[in-house]
């Protein structure tokens, strides 16, 4: 049986022999199309965030494994997590067939070498989340990596955009993505891909909020380690504290750019150590430190 990846498109027939606006259009529809079918799964994208926090919390790992076009949605979701969210880089690991490209070749039989999975996978643990992606649900990179990690205990995220496959089987959580074969049949990196995208932006995102690095759309958790990032630390503290800009900036630079912290200290009610003990008291939550300041020295927030 073709699996659905791998079917030809509906509208595809004489697709190289229309004007390119047409054919354009079907492109880009295709993958509007892919980017609906994740509104389908959303009970799964919270389970799957629970899962990502509840390790964070645990000072596990948040694993990622994946191969192909799958593996670079993946990595590109993961390789953001410290810059956006202030993630720690030991937290999260990423496993990709064949490793990370260091030139634009990226070999396609190295999705069935599973042999260095064992050793690399190690010292997983009940605390650990493993995130395995794969459009057809069965490419063997990714399904031993969530086997072994299903083995030693830790909670595995399955994402399919194939139905009754194996990878889904594995999943303690599992996501199938309803996506239409590709315009460019087997061409994952286009709708497939696009809903991938997605369903892993959305849980990383909605981890980071269940872990208090979000405070009214703003990443208040952010490493602020270039001149823009500096910037929009400042802005998030005058918000957040209502503060001009030298306050706030002043804050920051007590605070080594903790803007959480910065946002605590910003309003002149408290000093580093008793903003650290605030938020050590909320687990990091920024909005349950600021509840508690205000409640105790009638701090607007």
């Amino acid at each position: 049986m073709v699996s659905i990846t791998e079917k030809l498109h509906a509208n595809a027939i004489g697709l190289d022999a229309r004007e390119p606006l047409e054919i354009a259009a079907l492109l880009v529809e295709s993958q509007a199309d892919a980017a609906r079918v994740v509104a389908d799964v959303l009970p799964e994208l919270c389970m799957g965030a629970e899962y990502m926090a509840a390790s964070m919390h645990a000072k596990g790992s948040l694993i990622y494994a994946a191969a192909g076009s799958s593996a670079l949605m993946m990595l590109a979701d993961a390789l953001e997590l410290g810059g956006t969210f202030g993630i720690e880089p030991g937290a999260v690991r990423v496993l990709m067939a064949g490793g990370i490209p260091s030139n634009f070749q990226m070999p396609g039989d190295t999705e069935d070498e599973t042999a260095s999975l064992e050793d690399t996978l190690a010292d997983v643990s009940a605390r650990d989340t493993l995130v395995a992606v794969s459009a057809s649900g069965s490419t063997p990179y990714t399904l031993e990596a969530a086997r072994i990690a299903k083995e030693k205990g830790a909670r595995i995220i399955a994402i399919a955009n194939n139905p009754d496959t194996p990878l889904l089987a594995l999943g303690d959580c599992s996501i199938l993505l309803h996506t239409a074969p590709e315009v460019v049949s087997g061409s994952t990196r286009m709708g497939a891909a696009t809903a991938q995208k997605i369903v892993m932006n959305t849980m990383s995102t909605l981890m980071a909020i269940r872990l208090g690095h979000v405070h009214d759309g703003m990443m208040v958790n952010l490493k602020a380690d270039n001149h823009k990032l500096k910037k929009r630390a400042s802005q998030i503290v005058q918000i957040i504290a209502d503060v001009p800009e030298n306050a706030a900036d002043e804050a920051l630079l007590l605070t080594g750019d903790n803007v959480k912290l910065a946002s605590l200290i910003a309003g002149g009610r408290v000093g580093l150590e008793e903003a650290r003990h605030l938020l050590d008291t909320e687990k990091g939550n920024l909005r349950g430190a600021l509840t508690r300041l205000a409640s105790t020295y009638q701090f607007q927030e």
